[in-house]
């Protein structure tokens, strides 16, 4: 029965990532991966947290992401960080950002 569930979920992740999701179309992701380097201190640059308080947005949907984004550059959220680093963001480096941390995939390996 484990066999078969780990086959289901392999190919549900195949086939997730050969579909395109139009959202990340928006983004470069190449230039995201760049401006990423300001992100890394806190959600390191494969997006997975370095600290207990930060959540990891690594494969994260970039609406949610850019969303989130938006929503500290405009003050709608706050966060003594996250306001200061978002502020003087452009919506091409939140595309951008988005389009990075959307498209990192990582595999969780469950013990038969």
């Amino acid at each position: 029965m484990l066999k078969r569930i780990q086959a289901g979920l392999a190919l549900l992740a195949v086939v997730g990532m050969a579909a395109p999701d139009p959202a990340r179309a928006a983004g470069d992701s190449a230039a995201g991966r760049a401006k990423a380097r300001q992100c890394s201190a806190c959600h390191g640059l494969n997006g997975l947290a370095r600290m207990p308080n930060v959540p990891n947005i690594a494969g994260e949907s970039p609406i949610y992401l850019e969303k989130q984004l938006k929503a500290f550059r405009s003050g709608e959220r706050t966060d003594p960080q996250m306001s200061v680093i978002a502020k003087p963001l452009s919506d091409q480096d939140i595309a951008d950002l988005a389009a990075w941390y959307s498209g990192i995939r990582f595999s969780v390996t469950v013990p038969e």
